[in-house]
């Protein structure tokens, strides 16, 4: 959490009115009424700058630092699917790239992955071998996001290292009963309510498409993967 200077100014001289109003009432030789009445005051308007230095603290979170994640920049599209399919997917993975904090971005359908974008592994040419682990049947079964805001205090992140290893947040997003939307962010805490309601917007236009396509994707096959 961080502290900024206004703040702990505002709880030093807040310290030191208080530590001078006690030390002016023990050095005064006689227990005046006026004196005790001011000593009362100070003494509250002491401790009122103090807290609000404290809560000044409360609503400045420290920003989250960037990882400094390992891999490719890349892009990996199954060929199998239908051209207007292919052409959302890769449009919409890479505004979440660019609007987003997301340092990479996956989609499984029916358990196979047809798309990854953004930080590679540095294997080549392959995708990950990132699959659907018991966090994302999860968030299919309940048909609902599962935020991981903090990997790193998760006993279940050992799922997402295939995807990219030391990832420190992820977002899964449900399509339908049959994909996922998997973001693994570049830092703790990095998708806001914005980004996961956008998220959210795309996962629903990519059911739509998928359920008016006759396209059932099949594996992933490197021979016939999009590289970039």
């Amino acid at each position: 959490m961080a502290t900024p200077l206004s703040a702990r100014i505002t709880v030093a001289a807040g310290a030191l009115g208080l530590v001078t109003v006690v030390g002016n009432q023990l050095a005064s030789p006689a227990a005046d009424q006026a004196l005790q009445r001011t000593s009362v005051l100070g003494s509250l308007l002491a401790v009122g700058l103090m807290l609000v230095g404290l809560l000044w603290t409360q609503v400045v979170p420290e920003a989250p630092q960037r990882a400094n994640l390992q891999g490719r920049q890349g892009l990996v599209l199954a060929s199998t699917l239908q051209e207007s399919l292919r052409r959302e997917l890769a449009w919409g993975s890479q505004m979440l790239l660019t609007a987003t904090p997301a340092a990479v971005v996956a989609v499984l359908w029916k358990g196979e992955m047809v798309l990854q974008r953004g930080l590679l592994p540095e294997q080549e040419p392959a995708p990950s071998a990132f699959s659907a682990g018991s966090i994302c049947e999860r968030c299919l079964v309940k048909q609902a996001a599962i935020h991981l805001v903090d990997l790193r205090h998760y006993p279940g992140r050992a799922e997402f290292e295939p995807l990219l290893a030391d990832l420190p947040s992820v977002l899964v997003q449900p399509i339908g009963s049959n994909g996922l939307l998997v973001l693994g962010g570049w830092s703790a805490r990095c998708f806001s309510t914005s980004d996961q309601a956008w998220v959210k917007g795309w996962a629903l236009k990519l059911k739509d498409e998928w359920s008016a396509s006759a396209q059932q994707p099949l594996a992933l096959d490197p021979a016939t993967a999009a590289v970039m």
